[in-house]
């Protein structure tokens, strides 16, 4: 244990402060600088003066900390686990009672043996160092007390927070520029970070006398405002273990994989040996073999043969080698790349001996140990995220490039890296390791011919909370020419993920659905959906009043003709003419504000202009991330709630603070987003999402999209989660259809990923029924028929069609019209429901009109049908007394006005007096 008591010089020391010690120090200094007038008494006053003039408050600046991202293992319960951690310093502060005892005992008796004696600086280890440089002149030496050393590191830390790039600067101050217009580094952020240590440990002549007074003199302001357990404590927490390893904690998980408070008595002594010269003692950096090809002990960090390797240490790593204790690799790197740092642990050992601060057996015993380390490498960056990687880079893209992070890049990148942030993050683990694995088990890495990619993202769609991010290459920021390989979050976009986007194809539509249903029209509305030539398409954003083309003629998919229809018909099947046709009734403006008010902007952050109509069905680059946030917004009644990554951020000391803003807000009428939702779940039951759908019981809605068979969408939605997956090129022109793998053609992988994992969304977060559609949106249409008859059955058609109505053929019937003109329409001309399916039928050019013959005598009535063109005339008699003699036709049958075959038999209808034998009809 270190020792509790200061001497009695120690606390003379104290007391005698800035003075005494001031007095003592400019002698040192007039020795050391003027050693030819040493004991002049000017030249002793002028070094106290100098002494006392320099800076003596030091404000202990808050140590560098890693920022940790956590994760619920179980979102039931309120535990979390780390992710991974971001850091220049891998440091984990521990209090004073959480190092073990022996440490304490280890680094007194080897950097600082008379602690608890002096007040700040060793007189006796500062002469020591004194006279060494006035003897040899060359180097400064040591004489460092634990607070000098406390100052030191500092004064580094300070100086490597302050670190920057150095540029290259001409005459006139202007950075200068290589051939391709990049900055000139003539110091990069590694090297002035260098530079800190090295100014603050090598320095010669003046500037290391220098340095050494002005330690002094903070040392001995830190021991009359702090404890000397603190200052030793702070000492612990801030001192460097090699690399990026910083205080006792971090060092003996790293080392050892044992916490400050469990080091045993070697493992102690060996990381009091490190801080001596820490890339020097390090152990996780072995030299080379302790044999070579023949057997003969060799060390590559000597070049040459090694004649005293210890055998005894010798045989208890071979003891644990046999035992399964250590692994060979361990056994080689003990038996001979650590030698540097045994010698160096032995002397803090025998310092200790000799201090009393352990036995000679203990002393022996630890000799004979060898120093076998249990490499336990912190987690560190997203690769370390096991099955979060991508979503890990998301967060971090999130701290990096989010103003509640910090007001610029820098001040954001030195809180991720230094801050000691805790950030939770909203990721669900269950829905997370399913994507990831079913990602894993159906997604190729690569394919041949461009750059392949795949992504999920599930959003919970009342809070905008983001549940799962899934990808399908391998996770790597140094592999760039590997297309297994991305450090791009493909769910992302380029703020949030370093993306540029993918056309996002039919599940654009959804677009001018909403502004379809904002107009006021009805999803049963029937327009004519088919392949056509549409010349012109309002615009008022960009085109003002309309955009024109008059080529312009989009194809649906597998080339399918079109047909007259309404939208739920076209969102169901995802006719692209049917909402082109659509589209052509708005304003291709609105249709693109729609899509900016529920979230969706371009990748690169820009909003979407509608130039022309081949937007209507995707061809931006949108990310999965924002239509996930998009459709989850129908979901969600009509609330669009910003995706978030981040739950909580709490500091190092457990104070909450304010994490990045998202909000969530009503941005269309809920009665348009259940009447979208309506439509939408068409896709899901029997439509092009069928696949998709788990049928588990939960309603659906969804929509499907491709581009060009390059891009492949399926997004899918319970009220309380969305799921979206892109199946695509991220680079290239894959052609989807014609490419393989896991017995499925890559255009189809997107049903797998989203049904599965919506799957599970609709087990952890079940969903409701969606609300039914709005009456007057979803009322029947009706619109005017117009009257076809007498014209060609041609024009007859494509006056129907263009009024949205559907055709059919009739067999031809008797007119008197010419052959071929519509005779008859059926139903008749008028209102009626839009998109009815009127029968038109043509004239065979074989039908007469009966003549009116009622009134005249039987002989003109029968004369006059004659004459009109009919030969089959009969007669039909009634007796009347009162009637002519020679009969008067009362009527024909067929009557008067209908137009019948020129062969169909026509009855006359007459009255006589006496019917007689020529009663009764028939033809003459």
């Amino acid at each position: 244990m270190p020792d509790t008591n200061r001497s009695a010089s120690g606390v003379l020391g104290g007391l005698a402060g800035l003075v005494g010690l001031s007095a003592v120090a400019g002698v040192l200094v007039a020795a050391t600088v003027t050693p030819g007038i040493a004991l002049s008494g000017a030249a002793a006053s002028s070094a106290i003066t100098m002494f006392d003039n320099l800076p003596s408050v030091l404000d202990i600046d808050k140590l560098m900390l890693p920022t940790t991202l956590w994760v619920k293992a179980d979102p039931t319960k309120d535990e979390y686990v780390e992710m991974t951690q971001f850091y220049d310093q891998n440091r984990s502060p521990v209090e004073y009672n959480e190092i073990a005892p022996v440490m304490y005992d280890a680094i007194l008796s080897s950097e600082d043996p008379r602690y608890y004696q002096h007040g700040g600086v060793d007189l006796i280890g500062t002469t020591r160092a004194v006279l060494s440089n006035i003897q040899g002149g060359g180097e400064t030496q040591g004489g460092s007390t634990i607070s000098q050393q406390y100052v030191k590191n500092i004064l580094v830390q300070r100086c490597e927070a302050e670190a920057e790039t150095v540029y290259k600067k001409d005459d006139n101050g202007e950075v200068v520029l290589d051939e391709d217009g990049a900055p000139v580094v003539e110091k990069t952020l590694d090297q002035a970070k260098l530079d800190c240590w090295t100014q603050a440990t090598t320095a010669e002549g003046s500037d290391g006398i220098q340095r050494k007074l002005q330690e002094m003199r903070y040392a001995i302001s830190l021991e009359q405002k702090y404890d000397k357990e603190d200052i030793l404590l702070g000492y612990l927490n801030i001192a460097n273990f090699g690399g990026t390893t910083y205080g006792i904690d971090a060092a003996a998980k790293y080392y050892f994989g044992v916490a400050a408070k469990d080091l045993s008595l070697g493992q102690a002594a060996t990381l009091a040996g490190i801080v001596q010269n820490p890339n020097t003692y390090r152990i996780d950096k072995p030299t080379g073999s302790i044999f070579d090809g023949d057997g003969v002990g060799y060390n590559k960090a000597a070049d040459g043969l090694i004649d005293d390797v210890n055998p005894q240490q010798i045989a208890a790593l071979t003891s644990k080698l046999e035992a399964g204790e250590i692994t060979q690799e361990q056994y080689v790197a003990a038996a001979d790349g650590y030698s540097a740092t045994k010698g160096r642990q032995l002397y803090v050992l025998s310092r200790m001996l000799d201090d009393g601060k352990i036995t000679q057996e203990q002393y022996d015993a630890a000799v004979i140990e060898p120093i076998v380390p249990n490499i336990t490498a912190p987690k560190t960056g997203c690769a370390a995220a096991t099955n979060l990687e991508y979503f890990c880079q998301y967060v971090r893209y999130v701290i990096e490039r989010d103003p509640a992070f910090g007001a610029t890049p820098e001040e954001r990148t030195e809180n991720l890296r230094r801050g000691g942030l805790n950030v939770y993050v909203t990721a669900d683990m269950r829905l997370q390791y399913e994507a990831q694995t079913a990602m894993n088990a159906n997604a190729p890495t690569s394919v041949e011919g461009g750059k392949f990619g795949a992504a999920t993202v599930s959003i919970e769609a009342t809070t905008g909370r983001i549940l799962s991010i899934a990808q399908n290459t391998k996770f790597s920021e140094s592999i760039t020419d590997d297309n297994n390989y991305s450090s791009i979050v493909f769910a992302g976009n380029r703020q949030f993920g370093q993306s540029d986007g993918f056309n996002a194809g039919s599940t654009f539509k959804l677009f001018t659905l909403v502004d379809w249903l904002e107009k006021g029209h009805s999803v049963n509305e029937v327009i004519n959906g088919r392949n056509r030539i549409i010349p012109e398409f309002p615009d008022s954003c960009v085109n003002n009043p309309a955009y024109y083309n008059t080529t312009y003629n989009p194809k649906n998919f597998n080339n399918q003709s079109g047909y007259v229809g309404t939208p739920m018909q076209f969102t169901r099947q995802s006719l692209n003419t049917g909402f082109m046709a659509m589209a052509a009734e708005l304003d291709l403006c609105d249709i693109g504000k729609a899509a900016t008010k529920m979230g969706v902007t371009l990748a690169t952050g820009k909003e979407i202009s509608m130039i022309g109509p081949n937007q209507v069905i995707g061809s931006d680059a949108v990310s999965p991330m924002a239509m996930a946030g998009a459709y989850a917004t129908i979901a969600n009644k009509g609330i669009y709630c910003e995706p978030q990554a981040i739950d909580r951020v709490v500091d190092s000391e457990g104070n909450e603070l304010a994490k990045p803003k998202r909000s969530c807000s009503q941005v269309i009428d809920p009665a348009v987003a259940a009447t979208a939702a309506y439509a939408l779940e068409g896709v899901m039951r029997g439509g092009t999402g069928n696949q998709a759908n788990p049928y588990d019981g939960t309603p659906l809605i969804g929509k499907t999209g491709t581009h060009e068979e390059t891009q492949t969408w399926m997004i899918e939605s319970s009220t309380a989660v969305t799921t979206a997956a892109w199946v695509g090129n991220a680079e290239g022109e894959i052609q989807l259809r014609n490419q393989w793998y896991a017995g499925r053609t890559l255009n189809n992988l997107r049903y797998v990923l989203a049904s599965g994992l919506q799957r599970m969304a609709n087990q952890f977060y079940p969903g409701t029924n969606f609300p039914g559609p709005d009456g007057n949106l979803s009322r029947q249409v009706l619109t005017e028929l117009p009257n076809v008859v007498g014209r060609s059955m041609d024009e007859a058609r494509g006056i129907l069609q263009s009024a949205g109505f559907q055709v059919i053929d009739g067999s031809p019937v008797d007119s008197d019209m010419a052959a071929g003109l519509v005779a008859a329409q059926s139903p008749g001309a008028g209102m009626v429901a839009g998109g009815t399916t009127v029968t038109i039928s043509p004239s065979n050019g074989q039908g007469i009109a009966v003549p009116d013959v009622s009134g005249q005598s039987r002989g003109d009535a029968i004369g006059e049908l004659r004459s009109a063109g009919f030969g089959n005339v009969r007669e039909s008699c009634d007796e009347d007394k009162d009637a002519p003699e020679e009969g008067r036709a009362t009527g024909t049958t067929p009557g008067a006005g209908t137009v019948v075959n020129r062969n169909a038999a026509i009855t006359v209808d007459y009255v006589a007096r006496n019917c007689g034998g020529g009663g009764g009809g028939g033809n003459d």
